[in-house]
């Protein structure tokens, strides 16, 4: 359901500026305006968090709408009162993002910013970060689903293994999900700290020297919990068959597994489809994208300098350069 950003009531006197710093904010506005200079192009913000990178195209391209999709209803409500000046130019709405389909047909422009938001790792009860203590929630929706506290009361030893393995790269893997299932057999993991003490405990002292031990636990069992990857392999295509001919998409991952789902899917639509041996090039064939960047490009010193949050990101553009003929045809 649409909620207009006029009618959402202020609340509260958070700073959000100067708690959220949006990631490459200009090569994002630079890659996605040339798609959005007719008046009444549909912007789509996939991933709106606190609303920066929306604020910004709404306040450079005047001419456009907005259509903010979230799952985090505290992001939604923070978003609101950002974006409230800019009535009914904003539509938000409260749904996991491989519900794009619905919302961004016909879109000029669509924008990913995925991962963990600054809201969700600076609200420390949210249990995101292995550096606070917190309940073991990691709920991007916190009105539904399980938390991570339930997948490591629940899972089996060989379940976590895979999780930690497949979501986390994590090396040690095995020895972790047997450490937590030893743990649990005590008391039940509730706590990150406990958590993270439980992994600090199973973690032999050079490995520890690498790196926090907790770091790719927690990935893990975020992505889990969320169902990221998931989510990400079905909206990626999605977004992409509902934007217009000439408009384009922007996709900032963080890590290298959401990247890898980004970069086939871009590489997939901007091949062409013609079989091997075949003389001529049929329209059909002929690819549906052209990728706008040379790779995944990355933040450049000045900004990692500055926010630290930018230091992992990948950024990909693509833009729709041909309907798919067989949609069109039906």
């Amino acid at each position: 359901m649409g909620i207009r950003a006029r009618d959402r009531k202020a609340e509260g006197t958070m700073d959000i500026r100067r708690i959220h710093t949006p990631v490459m904010l200009d090569r994002c506005v630079e890659l996605l305006a040339p798609a959005l200079q007719n008046d009444g192009a549909v912007l789509v913000d996939a991933t709106l968090g606190m609303g920066g990178h929306a604020e910004a195209f709404l306040e450079r391209l005047p001419n456009i709408r907005l259509v903010g999709l979230d799952r985090d209803t505290d992001a939604l409500r923070i978003a609101g009162e950002r974006l409230a000046r800019f009535g009914d130019r904003v539509t938000l709405v409260h749904t996991v993002y491989d519900a794009i389909g619905e919302h961004a047909k016909g879109a000029s422009g669509i924008l990913f910013d995925l991962g963990v938001s600054s809201l969700q790792l600076d609200e420390a009860e949210r249990g995101f970060a292995y550096a606070k203590d917190a309940p073991l929630d990691m709920r991007m929706d916190q009105s539904s689903g399980v938390t991570a506290a339930e997948v490591l009361a629940t899972y089996s030893e060989g379940q976590l293994r895979r999780i930690f393995e497949r979501y986390g790269e994590e090396k040690l893997a095995g020895r972790y999900a047997r450490a937590i299932v030893q743990a649990r057999a005590q008391a039940p993991l509730e706590r990150s700290g406990r958590l993270v003490e439980v992994l600090q405990e199973a973690t032999p002292a050079a490995v520890q020297r690498a790196g926090h031990p907790a770091k790719r636990v927690f990935q893990a069992l975020r992505i889990e919990v969320n169902r990221e990857l998931n989510v990400l392999a079905d909206a990626i295509p999605a977004a992409m068959g509902a934007l217009t001919v000439g408009g384009r998409i922007v996709v900032m991952s963080y890590q290298s597994l959401e990247d890898r789902l980004v970069k086939q899917a871009f590489a997939a639509a901007s091949a062409s489809t013609a079989p091997a041996g075949l003389p001529v090039e049929l329209p059909e064939h002929a690819p549906r994208f052209r990728t706008l960047t040379k790779g995944a490009e990355m933040a450049d010193e000045a900004e990692r300098a500055a926010n630290p949050r930018a230091i992992p990101v990948r950024l990909r553009a693509a833009e729709r350069v041909r309907d798919d003929q067989r949609s069109a045809a039906r």
